[in-house]
């Protein structure tokens, strides 16, 4: 039984944390997939590589409307997605590859199987050519998460993809049904619609993106409804193969909904429904680790969990479930394994996140929502895109910002926008937030260049209600 250091056990977030400054440990890495992780294999990285072309390929439309009149020709699929794999596959092979035989990791070993917990701080990974089990002074724990699958009669019987697969397809469907309205059906739904595919999008609640501020998600619901076929409160009871798709492969979803029942045909189901943790597959309640009923590993503000020893991030713990949150808390881990002595806390205070569809989303800090449920008092003010001058230019009648303060320290609670560059115009906002720069000051203490599309936020903040 093979003793170490140090285990880490996932290659995403959790590979970045060897250094040099770790060549005196004995150390082993756990992978039981593709090096990299969910966000450079199946995440962020790809997903945007494909709403690039798409954010080309939908130009025409809004193009016509200022009198310039483009046509899309072809959309060549297989060499978009060709060139977006050509580019990552090599990257996570080339990561692979450095930890097994590059001189610098002549202390590290990397097991490649799937591992479970058989015992305290006994970590057991399967093998290609059989089964060993670990010990370690140490763990991190970086496991990340899977898409989840509901349990809905017949989709078994089907073919369908989630994320993890749909981006490697190999010709582009005449019909899409996306199943679900988060964050990975808005830009899935982009990227397909733009490409000249039909999209269906079917959502259990009243709305798309719901766990966005309600201004910005009733927005994105009616822009959405404009260009998708969207089915709201809808219950999927059945899912059925139907031949007539490409390649035999179609599918047909019988729906309930208030107004009765109905069918959707596709030749292409996503499900995109979630994710989930990867601590059941981990068994990590066999090393004495406790999980919130969401499955995520419960660590605190050091990323420690309640086993001595053992550190979580990124996915398997955070509820946030995103790439910038995990190689924060990674770098937070690193250091706390350095220093013990001396550690250093996460800071999820701040956490911004982005939905790269079309219209494009930002958010960081409080909803009116959340405010209103903690008591928290606030003033808003929402600046739209086109009374800016930029905006204007643009002919822009959809896009906002959103912001929340603090009626008399004026410091910002919440910041949300839809529209043209959004997740570029939110960083001056989180880094106001982060480092304590009330609104009075971030709108006056500072030039906004003219004309441009920070104006939005100047405006915005201008716009605050604040006590004198």
């Amino acid at each position: 039984m093979p003793h170490y250091d140090l285990v880490i056990v996932g290659t995403g977030s959790g590979n970045s944390i060897l250094d040099s400054r770790f060549a005196d440990r004995k150390v082993a890495i756990v992978e039981k997939g593709v090096f990299g992780g969910t966000c450079l294999n199946v995440g962020c990285i790809p997903t945007k590589m494909f709403v690039h072309p798409a954010d080309l390929a939908s130009t025409p439309e809004s193009a016509a409307r200022l009198g310039v009149d483009l046509e899309l020709r072809n959309v060549r699929w297989r060499e978009i997605r060709d060139r977006v794999f050509g580019r990552i596959d090599p990257i996570a092979e080339g990561g692979r590859r450095y930890r097994i035989e590059h001189e610098d990791n002549a202390n590290v070993t990397v097991y490649e199987g799937e591992a479970r917990f058989t015992g305290h701080k006994e970590l057991t990974v399967r093998l290609a050519d059989g089964e060993t089990t670990l010990t370690a002074d140490e763990f991190v724990l970086a496991a990340g998460g899977r898409a989840t699958v509901p349990d809905i009669p017949g989709l078994a019987d089907v073919d369908y993809h989630t994320s993890d697969t749909v981006m490697r397809i190999d010709q582009l469907p005449r019909r899409a049904i996306i199943l679900g309205s988060g964050f990975i059906s808005a830009e899935f739904a982009h990227v397909f619609a733009s490409f000249g595919v039909d999209v269906t999008i079917i959502a259990r609640s009243g709305a798309l993106l719901r766990n966005e501020d309600e201004d910005i998600s009733r927005r994105f619901t009616e822009l959405a409804s404009q260009r998708y076929d969207v089915r709201l409160n809808r219950r999927t009871v059945r899912v059925r193969r139907d031949g007539s798709g490409v390649g035999g492969h179609g599918v047909v979803l019988d729906l309930e909904w208030p107004g009765g029942e109905e069918t959707v045909e596709g030749d292409l189901l996503l499900v995109a429904t979630g994710r989930r943790p990867n601590s059941d597959l981990l068994d990590v309640a066999a090393t004495g680790i406790s999980t919130t009923p969401s499955g995520h590993v419960v660590v605190d503000e050091y990323q420690r969990t309640d086993v001595d020893g053992i550190y979580a991030l990124g996915d398997l713990s955070s509820p946030y479930e995103l790439k910038h949150v995990a190689n924060h808390e990674a770098r937070v881990v690193q250091h706390n394994l350095l220093h013990p002595d001396d550690p250093i806390a996460s800071d999820h205070r701040f956490v911004p996140h982005a939905v790269f569809t079309s219209p494009q989303i930002a958010s960081v800090g409080l909803t009116e929502r959340d405010a209103a449920a903690r008591g928290v008092p606030y003033v808003t003010a929402t600046q739209k895109y086109g009374d800016i001058a930029y905006g204007w230019a643009m002919e822009d009648t959809t896009g906002f910002a959103k912001l929340l303060a603090d009626p008399r320290s004026g410091q910002l609670l919440g910041a949300h926008i839809i529209g043209a560059q959004a997740p570029t115009l939110l960083q001056p906002l989180i880094q106001a937030m982060s480092f304590g720069l009330d609104a009075r000051s971030m709108a006056r203490g500072q030039y906004w260049i003219h004309p441009a599309l920070p104006e939005l936020v100047e405006n915005a903040l201008l716009g605050l209600p604040l006590e004198d």
